[in-house]
């Protein structure tokens, strides 16, 4: 059995990351903003003419808005990427986003696919309920069902994101595995570990609560740190788990 001391405490993930940021703050924001305005001006571009308020708009918005959610795993996969370099010391650049569209572009889309589709299909008994809503928003049945489904798709979300949250950063780590492979190592290592990287996350909320405060514009410095925080986390937990006791850095 393994012995829960090994890994670094939330804290000291955290000041991993404030150190490994120094320096870099500049640029990963700007990969930020980067990814932020692209995938902003697809998603709107594509969605935007649609009226969701007919049954007929309900659906396309929600089918288009799955298959943009998929294409922007090369985007989830060079971020990662950039994050991994910044925890392990390397120099950073903005173009580490686009990393993605090189590294295995197919995989990225695949490790998406399997992540929106649990992702949108709990969400579609919410999305539909919504519709419900808007045409008899008084109902007090309606109401009910939305509630439990806003619940399933809450819970669904967390488990899945906690699970599979390391697939991308093993991509990187082990470009050649298959999907399959990735997705079933990423659950084997958080097995026993995602209190702990849920608790982690919860331990941002006074910070993300103080962002909204701000209009949001704080998040350009608290993203960084969190995400910086989650490839802390992924280091901390690959050195503790056989058979992947040997991690590596990416290249530059």
């Amino acid at each position: 059995m393994e012995n829960l001391n090994q890994y670094k405490s939330s804290a000291q993930l955290k000041a991993l990351a404030k150190e490994h940021l120094f320096g870099k703050y500049g640029t990963v924001i700007g990969a930020s903003v980067t990814v932020s305005i692209l995938t902003g001006f697809i998603t709107l571009s594509c969605t935007g003419f649609i009226n969701v308020a007919t049954w007929t708009g309900v659906i396309v918005h929600f089918l288009i808005s799955f298959v943009l959610s998929v294409l922007t795993g090369v985007f989830h996969s060079g971020i990662n990427y950039m994050y991994l370099k910044v925890s392990c010391g390397r120099p950073v650049t903005v173009s580490d986003i686009f990393y993605g569209f090189k590294l295995y572009p197919e995989k990225a889309l695949q490790i998406q696919l399997y992540l929106s589709l649990w992702m949108y299909l709990s969400m579609l008994p919410m999305t539909l309920l919504s519709h419900l809503l808007l045409l008899a928003p008084y109902n007090a049945m309606y109401m009910l069902y939305y509630s439990l489904a806003a619940i399933l798709f809450g819970v669904v979300t967390t488990m899945v994101s906690l699970i599979y949250s390391q697939t991308f950063f093993l991509l990187h780590d082990f470009p050649d595995r298959s999907v399959k492979e990735l997705l079933a190592t990423s659950k084997s290592l958080m097995k026993g570990s995602k209190g702990r990287l849920f608790y982690l996350i919860v331990s941002f909320l006074p910070l993300m609560l103080l962002g909204m405060l701000s209009c949001g514009i704080a998040y350009l410095w608290l993203a960084p740190y969190m995400n910086t925080t989650s490839a802390e986390f992924f280091l901390d937990l690959i050195k503790t788990k056989q058979p992947l006791s040997q991690t590596k850095a990416p290249e530059s």
